[in-house]
């Protein structure tokens, strides 16, 4: 854990890793809790009925589904794919694969076809967790996945599948956990690039671990007394998973699970003071839309921890205001994530700025050959290896990994610079860099500053293809409630931002939309607008 104390340097000078030689994830954030009757999960459905689950009851049911799997033929190196929504069955599955040694494939509950099937394949997965609603996409592509032996559903047993619950109630209780080593592999999360398909980023066990002090310090020194965790975001992404339920659970800190189809600031609000929770991991577009709504008046939060895309002024001094605490914004990635950060308990985070390097994570600004470039320039985003939250290799990918790295330097492909005080602040994707005349201008500052504009709910900014400049600023913008987007509306909002920031930076085109295209973690997909506005298309 990270220890308190009374400055940003004191912490940094007085953390050191602890990652023993053995060590397995199942065993670290399930069963070492389970000898009393410590509450670990609470579950409220759709019909609001609420379940609650201690670490004992994970401990049976986890020992019983990989008893299960074994009979199936699941072994270590085995990969089990797991296509669930926030759930008690998500985190039995996880927990049976660990104790196996086998490998756990998250995959989101709203991909398509086309989405599963690549990576089912790409993993060769060989067994299945899923429910009902989700198993006639997986039903369609059965016969083109021979790898795929054993496919477990919850809620029934259609054809060529076996009940979930039926088959690990029959099961024996009580499992020896297999040895592993914190660089085993654990999980394959896939992540999608600039281009080609996604490729599946492979972490070891010691993955939990590396996270730690990411979720520590941006939820001011969690955990404390009475602290209860609560996320929108899937657990088949790193920010609900490893941001979320397996650091909230090494500590013995309950979570909170809700299957939602669609984020409603209201009920949000309605349910983390329902259930008095405590730390909350909301993404920017979960921010903006609570910001739309007023807030519950029986709201009881410590932190709240946030990243994906820069917050800017505007989020944070409302957070302050709304929710009551300061929004403290990270960074990282999932190869390699939560590695920078604010903490408020700490010092005053500086708006706009992804945070400093968390405790124990080597983190610089390069060039393109790994070489630190003094502050104040822009290069990219880096992290020394070796480092416990980074990933092993990109899953049959060894060209991929190869280019992930210059020397031990680990490049994100975002770019930033470091002030003197190391503050790293965020300039764009590599490839979301506007290249205008002779400026290379990141979108980030552009959207913080439209953001501050009163008419405007979202916003993004990307390079227009231009003849005489190469490119030019333009920017999408979705209005709030009630503001009617109008020709007069968008030359305001043209005069606003090159009033605030520079004339070369101001978007020389505004066009209004309904809505942005976002990733399921909420990050706005700049290259599909790119794209779009290559064709000729209407977004």
């Amino acid at each position: 854990m990270i220890e308190r104390a009374d400055s940003y340097a004191e912490v940094w000078a007085k953390f050191r890793w602890l990652v023993p030689a053995r060590y397995n994830i199942a065993a670290d954030v399930c069963d070492r809790h389970a000898s009393g009757h410590a509450l670990a999960l609470v579950v409220e459905d759709e019909s609001g009925s609420v379940s609650r689950h201690s670490f004992r009851d994970l401990k049976s049911a986890s020992d019983r589904f990989a008893h299960v799997l074994a009979a199936n033929g699941i072994g270590r190196g085995d990969r089990v794919a797991v296509l669930l929504s926030q759930s008690l069955e998500l985190p039995v599955a996880h927990l049976a694969a660990y104790k196996l040694g086998a490998v756990v494939l998250p995959l989101f509950a709203l991909f398509g076809p086309d989405a599963i099937q690549y990576r089912l394949e790409n993993s060769g997965a060989k067994a299945l967790v899923t429910d009902t609603a989700n198993w006639p996409k997986v039903a369609a592509l059965r016969a083109e996945l021979p790898a795929l032996a054993a496919c477990f559903v919850v809620g029934g047993d259609p054809a060529g599948t076996r009940d979930f619950w039926r088959e690990t109630r029959r099961a024996c209780d009580g499992f020896t956990v297999v040895d592993t080593g914190p660089d085993d592999p654990a999980l394959i999360m896939y992540t999608s690039g600039t281009t080609g398909p996604p490729k599946g980023a492979l972490h070891g066990h010691r993955v939990v671990l590396g996270h730690l002090p990411g979720v520590e310090f941006p939820h001011d020194f969690f955990p404390q007394p009475g602290d209860l965790f609560w996320t929108p975001a899937d657990w088949a992404w790193a920010g609900g998973l490893l941001d979320v339920l397996w650091p909230s659970w090494h500590h013995g800190v309950p979570v909170l699970a809700q299957r939602v189809r669609k984020f409603d600031p209201d009920a949000a609000y309605a349910l983390m003071a329902r259930h008095g929770v405590r730390n909350a991991f909301l993404p920017p577009t979960a921010l903006k839309l609570l910001r739309q709504t007023r807030p519950a008046p029986d709201l009881n939060l410590r932190s709240v921890g946030s990243g994906g895309e820069p917050l800017g002024t505007e989020l944070i001094t409302w957070g302050r205001a709304a929710l009551g605490v300061t929004i403290n914004e990270f960074y990282g990635q999932t190869e390699c994530n939560l590695v920078l950060g604010n903490c408020a308990a700490l010092f005053a985070p500086r708006p706009g700025s992804m945070g400093v390097a968390i405790p124990g994570h080597e983190v610089a600004v390069v060039d393109e050959t790994g070489r630190p470039l003094p502050d104040g320039e822009t290069g990219h985003v880096a992290i020394r290896r070796p480092d416990p939250v980074m990933f092993l290799e990109y899953w049959r990918n060894p060209e991929a990994t190869q280019r992930k790295f210059a020397g031990d330097w680990l490049l994100t492909g975002d770019l930033a610079r470091r002030d003197a005080d190391g503050f790293f602040w965020f300039m764009g994707r590599e490839d979301d860099v506007i290249t205008s005349g002779a400026y290379r201008i990141g979108p980030g500052e552009i959207e913080e500053c439209l953001l501050k504009h009163p008419a405007v709910a979202m916003a993004a900014a990307i390079g227009a293809p231009d003849e005489l400049r190469t490119e030019v600023v333009k920017a999408f913008v979705v209005v709030k409630p009630g503001i009617e987007a109008t020709p007069e509306l968008a030359a305001e909002i043209q005069g606003f931002v090159k009033t605030r920031l520079a004339a070369h930076e101001y978007p020389r085109a505004v066009q209004f939309v309904a809505d942005l295209p976002m990733t399921a973690t909420g990050k706005i997909m700049r290259r599909v607008l790119r794209e779009r506005e290559r064709k000729g298309e209407k977004p």
